[in-house]
C-alpha cells in the first residue's frame, strides 16, 4: 500500500508490501512513484537503470539505494526519496536480497542527511527486521527521520530460528583463509546466516565481521539461520566448517615441525639462550646484527576533498573493481607458480575489500561530507584497528593485509596517493615480501646490514645481487616475517638462513665475536685470493667469475678471478627498454675482451624465458614458461635475435682474438648456448655460427652448451661429440631434476643443488665429456659454495665460475684439500639419501 508520511526533507514516498519480481521491476516501480509525485522527469527512470550497470547500489543488510547517473541530474525536478518495502525480498547483487529499496533523486546534496540516517540504521539489525514487515509506513518514515538508533534497540544477542553449535578446533583459530571459505559457503545461500560467540554476533557473509569475533581454538560458536531451507543450509555450512579442520591441523603441525627444526643447532653460529627463530633459506653469507625494519609503503597524507556522493561512489566503485581485477591476476599467477594455498592470500584480500561493513562505513563517512579517498582510508584504518585490538597475532596479520589492500584501492582512487618505500636513517636489517632485482641493486650496504624476504629463492636474481653487494640475506622466510614489529633487535645469518629475534646480551656478544672471527677468516682468504686453486696434491681448477658488464671486470679480477666463466647477455636486454642492435652488442663484447686482456671469457647466448622475461620483445604468453620456448629453443625460432648477437661476437673475435691464441678452457673467447636438449639443436646452432663466422672472416672460437636439463646430462656423451665444452647450470638442473620451481616459496628449501640426484647428473655429465676429451665447467650457485665447489671438483669438474665475492673462500677451501679426498667425499655424497645428509658431511668434516 502507498501511505502518506510525516513531513521530511526531501520528499519521501513509501510503498509497503511491494513484491517486484526483479531488480529492474523494483527500480521502475520506485521511479514511477517519483514521476507521479513530480520529482523526476520520466527519462530519469532509464538513468537509474543505467546506474545499476556500472555500480552496485547494495548498501548492506537488505538496504539498497538506486539512483541516477551524475550527468542526468537535470532530469530531477525536486529532491525526493521513494521507498519500496519488499517483505519477500528481491534479488539484487551476488546473491544479496533487497528488502528496503530507497530510490534517490536529488538536484544537489539535500539527501545527505537521509543517507547518513540510512547507514546508521543499517547497524540496527533488529529494527531493520521490523521495518521489513511492518504495515505502518509511518514507522519506516520515523526510522529515516531519526539521527541515531534508539538506545538499546538492538537488544541482547540472539540466535536465528535454527542453529548448531561448534567448538573451534582450528589450532590457530578462525583466521582469514578459513574465514574466506565460510564466507564463500554462506554467500551460496540467499538466507541470512549469522555466527555468535558470547554476546558478539557476526554476519557469516562478511569476512571482517567474522574475523572481529576473534574466535580462538576452544571457543564455542553458534551458527544460525532463518531461511526456508535452514536445515540444508546449516548442513552445507557445517560440512565446510568441519571439513577445514584436517587441513588447519596439518598446517599447524607443519608449522610446529618447522619451528622445531628452526630451533635445532646448525653448522654456524647458534644462540645459547632461548629466542624466537624464523627459518628461511640462506641466500648470501654473513652475519648481520641490528634493528629490523619491515619495508612497507611510506605513510601518505590523504587529503579530505568532499565531493557529491554520487560521483564519489562512482570513483570508489571503479577503484574497488580495478583492485579486485588486480588481485585476481595476482591470485591466478601465484596459483600457477606457487599453488592454490598461496594464491588464497590474494583471494582473502579480495574478500576483505568486498566486505559490506567496510564499504558501508566508507559510504557513511562520505555521506557525512568526507571525500572518497579520505573516507576509504579512514574506514580501512578503523576496521584494521579493531582487528589489531583483538590481541590475536594471526588477526593482527590480517589487519596488515587489510591495510595493504586498502592502499591498493587508495592508489586506484587517486594515483597521487601511491605509497613509496622508505628506509630509516639508521642502519637496519630489512624485511620485505620480496624485492625486484632493480630494488636490490639499489640497496646501500651501509644502510642495509642484512636482508630477509618472505618469498623468493636462493637462486633468484635478487639473491644473486645480494651476494654481489655482500649483504647477508635470507629468502623464503614466510609471510609471518612481515607481521614483526619494527625496531626489534635481530641477528640474521645469511649462511644458515635464520633470523633470530630479541637475542640476549650474551648472544649478542657471542654473535659479534663470531662475526669478527668470520671477518678475520675472510681477510686471511682475501690475502691469498691471487693464488691458484691448486689442491694439496697438485690438481689445478680454473676459477672464473660471473660478470655481466665490462665495468664489473676489475673487481672480479681483484677478488682472484682468472677470467669470466659466465657473461649473461640477457642483461643487455633486461636493463633497457629496447633490443640492443648488433653495433651496441659488439661494443660491449669488445669492451669485455679488452678489460680481460687475453684472459678467458665465456659468453652465454641470449637466455630468455622462465623467470627472465623481456617485455619489449612481446613474446607469446605461456602457461608454463619454464617448460616453454626459452634458451636455444627461442634462438632457433628467432633468428632476428640470434644472428645479430652472433655477428657481434664474431666481429669482436676478429678484432680482439690474436692469431695463435690459446684454445680449450684458456681461450680468450668462447660461446655457449643455453637450454640444450638434443643433438639436432647443437648441429643447427653450430651451422649458424659457422655460416656467420665465414661471412665475417673471424677466427674459430670454442662452442659449448649449457647442461641444464636431465636430458642433456643423460646423453652428455652424444652431445660432447659435437661440442668443445660443457658448462653446467646447477640452478636450472636442480629445478628440472627435482621438478621444483625455484621461485616456489613453499618448496624452495627442497630445491637444493646438493641433492644426490643432481650430483649424480653432474657426475654423468663429466663422464660423458671425458669420453671425447671435453672440459666441464659449472656456473651455477653451488660453484660459489666452498663445500659444493669441493664436491664438484671431486665429481670431475674442471672449471668453476661464481659471484666475485665468493672467490676467495672457494679457492681457500680447494687449496686445503687433496683431489683424492674430494673424490672420496663426492662418492660419499652421491650415496646419501637426500640433500640434508649431503650437507651433514660438511658439518662432520668441520667438527
Amino acid at each position: 500500500m502507498l501511505a502518506p508520511t510525516p513531513p521530511l526533507t526531501p520528499r519521501v514516498l513509501i510503498r509497503t508490501a511491494a513484491a517486484p519480481a526483479t531488480k529492474e521491476a523494483a527500480i521502475r516501480e520506485a521511479a514511477q512513484l517519483l514521476v507521479a509525485a513530480g520529482c523526476i522527469d520520466p527519462a530519469y527512470e532509464a538513468s537509474m537503470l543505467r546506474r545499476e550497470g556500472v555500480a552496485n547500489t547494495y548498501l548492506g543488510h537488505g538496504v539498497v539505494i538506486p539512483h541516477g547517473m551524475v550527468d542526468d541530474r537535470a532530469l530531477v525536478r525536486e529532491s525526493g526519496l521513494a521507498v519500496l518495502q519488499v517483505p519477500g525480498g528481491v534479488a539484487w547483487h551476488d546473491g544479496q536480497d533487497a528488502h528496503l529499496v530507497v530510490a534517490i533523486a536529488a538536484q544537489s546534496d539535500t539527501h545527505i542527511t537521509v543517507l547518513r540516517r540510512l547507514t546508521r540504521l543499517i547497524q540496527d539489525e533488529a529494527r531493520l527486521e521490523r521495518l521489513r514487515t511492518t504495515t505502518d509506513a509511518a514507522e519506516i518514515a520515523a526510522a529515516l527521520a531519526e539521527d541515531a538508533a534508539a538506545p538499546g534497540s538492538a537488544g541482547p544477542a540472539a540466535d536465528l530460528r535454527q542453529s548448531f553449535t561448534w567448538t573451534v578446533d582450528y589450532p590457530t583459530g578462525l583466521h582469514a583463509r578459513p574465514a574466506s571459505a565460510w564466507v564463500e559457503a554462506a554467500r551460496a545461500s540467499p538466507a541470512r546466516i549469522q555466527v555468535r560467540h558470547g554476546a558478539e554476533v557476526a554476519d557469516a557473509k562478511n569476512l571482517i565481521s567474522l574475523l572481529q569475533l576473534g574466535l580462538r581454538a576452544g571457543d564455542e560458536a553458534v551458527i544460525s539461520t532463518d531461511g526456508d531451507d535452514a536445515p540444508a543450509v546449516l548442513a552445507r555450512l557445517k560440512a565446510v566448517i568441519t571439513g577445514l579442520s584436517a587441513g588447519e591441523k596439518a598446517a599447524a603441525a607443519r608449522a610446529a615441525e618447522a619451528a622445531a627444526k628452526a630451533a635445532a643447532p646448525v653448522a654456524g653460529w647458534n644462540p645459547a639462550d632461548p629466542c624466537q627463530v624464523i627459518p628461511g633459506i640462506g641466500a648470501s653469507p654473513g652475519l648481520a646484527i641490528g634493528p629490523i625494519h619491515v619495508l612497507g609503503p611510506t605513510e601518505v597524507a590523504v587529503p579530505d576533498e568532499p565531493e557529491p556522493l554520487t560521483s564519489g561512489g562512482d570513483r570508489l566503485h571503479a577503484a574497488l573493481e580495478s583492485t579486485a581485477a588486480q588481485l585476481k591476476a595476482l591470485a591466478d599467477d601465484t596459483g600457477r607458480r606457487l599453488g592454490q594455498a598461496d594464491a588464497g592470500i590474494f583471494k582473502a584480500q579480495a574478500d576483505l575489500i568486498a566486505d559490506t561493513d567496510l564499504i558501508t562505513l566508507a559510504c557513511q563517512l562520505m555521506v557525512e561530507g568526507h571525500g572518497v579517498a579520505f573516507a576509504w582510508h579512514r574506514a580501512v584504518e578503523r576496521m584494521a584497528g579493531q582487528l589489531s585490538a583483538l590481541g590475536n597475532p594471526v588477526l593482527a596479520a590480517r589487519a596488515a593485509d587489510l591495510r595493504d589492500v586498502g592502499r591498493r584501492v587508495l592508489a586506484q582512487i587517486d594515483p597521487a596517493l601511491q605509497a613509496g618505500h622508505a628506509l630509516p636513517d639508521a642502519p637496519c636489517i630489512l624485511l620485505s615480501p620480496d624485492l625486484a632485482p632493480s630494488d636490490t641493486a639499489g640497496l646501500d650496504p651501509a644502510r642495509v646490514l642484512g636482508l630477509a624476504t618472505a618469498q623468493g629463492g636462493p637462486t633468484s636474481h635478487t639473491a644473486i645481487l645480494a651476494r654481489t653487494l655482500g649483504i647477508p640475506s635470507v629468502v623464503a622466510a614466510g609471510p609471518g616475517l612481515l607481521a614483526l614489529p619494527a625496531g626489534r633487535t635481530a641477528i640474521l645469518d645469511g649462511t644458515t638462513g635464520r633470523l633470530y629475534l630479541d637475542p640476549s646480551q650474551r648472544d649478542l656478544a657471542s654473535a659479534h665475536a663470531w662475526r669478527e672471527s668470520l671477518r678475520a677468516t675472510q681477510e686471511a682468504e682475501a690475502r691469498e685470493r691471487g693464488l691458484p686453486a691448486r689442491t694439496r696434491d697438485g690438481h689445478d681448477l680454473a676459477i672464473g667469475a660471473n660478470v655481466n658488464t665490462p665495468d664489473q671486470v676489475p673487481f672480479a679480477l681483484s677478488q682472484g678471478a682468472e677470467g669470466v666463466g659466465l657473461m649473461r647477455t640477457e642483461f643487455l636486454f633486461l636493463e633497457r627498454g629496447d633490443t640492443p642492435d648488433e653495433d651496441d652488442q659488439y661494443a660491449t663484447y669488445r669492451a669485455m675482451l679488452e678489460a680481460l686482456q687475453g684472459r678467458p671469457l665465456i659468453v652465454r647466448a641470449l637466455d630468455i624465458g622462465g623467470d627472465k622475461q623481456v617485455p619489449h620483445l612481446a613474446l607469446p604468453k605461456e602457461e608454463n614458461p619454464f617448460l616453454g620456448v626459452r634458451g636455444a629453443r627461442l634462438l632457433l625460432r628467432r633468428p632476428d635475435l640470434m644472428e645479430p648477437q652472433l655477428r657481434a661476437l664474431y666481429r669482436a673475435a676478429k678484432d680482439c682474438v690474436p692469431a695463435g691464441a690459446p684454445t680449450g678452457k684458456d681461450a680468450p673467447l668462447s660461446i655457449m648456448f643455453p637450454m640444450i636438449t638434443s643433438v639436432p639443436e647443437v648441429l643447427a646452432l653450430r651451422a649458424a655460427c659457422e655460416r656467420i663466422r665465414a661471412e665475417i672472416g673471424a677466427p674459430a672460437v670454442p662452442l659449448g652448451i649449457m647442461i641444464e636439463v636431465p636430458a642433456a646430462a643423460i646423453q652428455a656423451d652424444a652431445l660432447a661429440a659435437h661440442c668443445d665444452f660443457f658448462s653446467i647450470g646447477t640452478n636450472d638442473l636442480t629445478q628440472y631434476a627435482l621438478a621444483i620451481d625455484r621461485q616456489n616459496t613453499e618448496l624452495a628449501p627442497e630445491a637444493d643443488s646438493l641433492h644426490p640426484a643432481v650430483l649424480r647428473l653432474v657426475r654423468m655429465t663429466c663422464e660423458g665429456a671425458a669420453r671425447h676429451g671435453r672440459y666441464v665447467g659449472v656456473c651455477g650457485g653451488i660453484a660459489g659454495d666452498p663445500f659444493g665447489a669441493g664436491l664438484l671438483a671431486g665429481l670431475g669438474v674442471h672449471e668453476l665460475s661464481m659471484t666475485p665475492r665468493d672467490l676467495p673462500a672457494v679457492k681457500a677451501r680447494l687449496r686445503a684439500a687433496s683431489l683424492a679426498e674430494l673424490k672420496a667425499l663426492a662418492d660419499d655424497a652421491c650415496a646419501q639419501p637426500d640433500a640434508a645428509s649431503v650437507r651433514a658431511l660438511d658439518r662432520e668434516a668441520r667438527s
